[in-house]
């Protein structure tokens, strides 16, 4: 299956790094973030990607470019202009679409700019800010058993506050820092079958979590799968400032191998 990874938003929650880059461009242990999101699918053997671009898309499109250049020892011969690589590169069997899907689309119409790419009976989509350590081939097969339309990944979405519980007159009967809420919230990392394209159009408005989604979910065509391990957004500077810790710390629960 083919892998949409959304990369178009303007990321405005964390301008201290958007203002020069789009979201998918700001580093976690010296990478992009969208470079740890197509690991996590490489992983688990899913190697084709395409990325419906928008903000800044150019630095996305310069970044898989320029790819070895930037990561691999090279020689450049003036005169003829050949460039000869010398290190072996990670991430060479990647094979990436990069495709303009304009600046104020929504979700659901990026989806639907880049479906002629989609070849196959499904796909996978996800955000390009999302890390988890989720285990992709058990979200694939409970996919296809669910015979649901679409699957998306539900986590548990732990509180940023501290929650407390009183009797009566103030005593404190329990006190737990930022608990994990009971309910389950969107974490994205979707598998669809390809009919849902038909839900979507190319309308810049058309969004992915609220008309297509619910209709999804009210004709009964939209399952869960729930994911109790590792999984944290980047969504703001606190967000990027915490996966930057984890990595220095070498708590790195998305990295597989």
């Amino acid at each position: 299956m083919k892998v949409i990874i959304l990369c178009g938003g303007k990321g405005t929650r964390l301008r201290e790094e958007t203002e020069v880059k789009p979201k998918p461009m700001v580093e976690i242990g010296g990478r992009p973030v969208i470079w740890h999101i197509m690991n996590i699918y490489a992983a688990a053997g899913y190697t084709d990607f395409v990325l419906p671009l928008g903000y800044k898309g150019e630095k996305i499109k310069e970044y898989f470019y320029n790819y070895k250049i930037q990561n691999c020892d090279f020689t450049v011969d003036l005169g003829s202009g050949a460039v000869t690589t010398h290190t072996d590169c990670a991430c060479t069997n990647w094979k990436i679409t990069l495709v303009d899907t304009g600046q104020e689309t929504l979700k659901g119409a990026r989806i639907k700019k880049v479906a002629k790419y989609i070849d196959t009976d499904r796909f996978m989509v996800t955000y390009g800010d999302g890390l988890a350590d989720v285990d992709l081939a058990a979200l694939v097969d409970f996919h296809k058993k669910s015979g649901a339309t679409g699957t998306f990944t539900g986590v548990r979405m732990p509180s940023r506050f501290g929650a407390v519980t009183t009797d009566e007159v103030g005593r404190i009967l329990s006190w737990k820092e930022k608990p994990v809420l009971n309910e389950y919230i969107n974490g994205g990392f979707f598998v669809f079958k390809r009919e849902f394209l038909d839900s979507l159009t190319e309308d810049e408005d058309c969004d992915l979590e609220t008309a297509p989604l619910e209709r999804l979910a009210d004709a009964g065509k939209l399952s869960m799968y729930r994911h109790e391990g590792f999984w944290q957004c980047m969504d703001t500077l606190r967000d990027w400032q915490s996966l930057n810790a984890m990595w220095q710390k070498g708590q790195r629960p998305w990295v597989k191998g």
